[in-house]
């Protein structure tokens, strides 16, 4: 059992128990082997933050995700963070600090100092790109915490708040009448700094309700910083796909966040 704030769902990986040690020696020499990648001194921890325009919460991007995590060997935390009518910078706040207490081992039944990887589709990808970047004026207005996680997965996200902004989002997070200044503090792309963590992004050309101008803004600002980054843009494929089973190329990226997170270490 664990003791997460509400809203915080544990979903743990399936544990392998230990081989045994063998009965019987081999006097033979074997042949070599490839060698196997260091095991990380860490363990790891996906925090999932399902979309839904900072209204409601995506099923299939909480649960979904974290299931598929699972079979990776990465236990998750599925957070159902704050939404309208709560505002910025409520959710961003409550992100934050449940991403330091789960490094810090507040919260009971939970690994202790796990490398944090943050995972955010449609908005909770704008979520993502806000505690994963340094704490905005409204932030720090009210708290002083100021963990990023060590690794973000961003898929479809929202990351403008002005250029091609996705109008239900920016309402629902700052209200309607919000000024271009409010807005423009949480485009995404303008918070990335050299201290970003590494960060995967998948898109589809198509999408309709969120411009994949976004996704291309955060990487080329990626770019600009020198953040390792690794970003996929898939001509088919609705907005909210999620993992994508059945959607033609846009069902490789699985894999592929796979491939990226097992050539960090992950």
């Amino acid at each position: 059992m664990t003791d997460l704030p509400a809203g915080a769902t544990w979903y743990p990986a399936p544990t392998t128990p230990a081989p045994t040690a063998p009965i019987t020696t081999t006097l033979a020499p074997t042949a070599p082997t490839a060698p196997t990648a260091p095991t990380p001194d860490r363990p790891s921890l996906a925090l999932v933050l399902p979309g839904g325009g900072y209204r409601h919460h995506a099923p299939h991007e909480g649960e979904g995700y974290a299931r598929w995590l699972n079979t990776l060997g990465i236990s998750a935390v599925v957070f159902t963070y704050p939404v309208a009518p709560h505002r910025h910078p409520e959710a961003v706040v409550a992100t934050r600090t449940l991403l330091r207490d789960l490094r810090t081992g507040v919260h009971t039944g939970l690994p202790s100092d796990p490398r944090v990887l943050l995972i955010g589709s449609s908005a909770g990808g704008h979520l993502a790109t806000l505690v994963s970047n340094a704490p905005t004026p409204d932030e720090r207005a009210v708290s002083d915490v100021d963990d990023r996680p060590d690794a973000t997965l961003l898929c479809y996200p929202v990351v403008s708040m002005t250029d091609h902004p996705h109008r239900g989002s920016v309402d629902s997070l700052l209200g309607k009448g919000s000024t271009v200044w409010a807005q423009s503090a949480l485009d995404g792309e303008e918070l990335v700094d050299d201290r970003t963590p590494p960060t995967f992004v998948w898109h589809t050309a198509e999408d309709a309700v969120v411009h994949v101008t976004h996704s291309l803004a955060y990487g080329r600002a990626l770019a600009r910083h020198l953040v390792p980054f690794e970003l996929h843009v898939f001509e088919r494929g609705e907005h909210g796909i999620g993992l994508a089973e059945g959607a033609g190329t846009a069902a490789a990226w699985p894999g592929a966040a796979e491939r990226w997170l097992r050539e960090r270490g992950w």
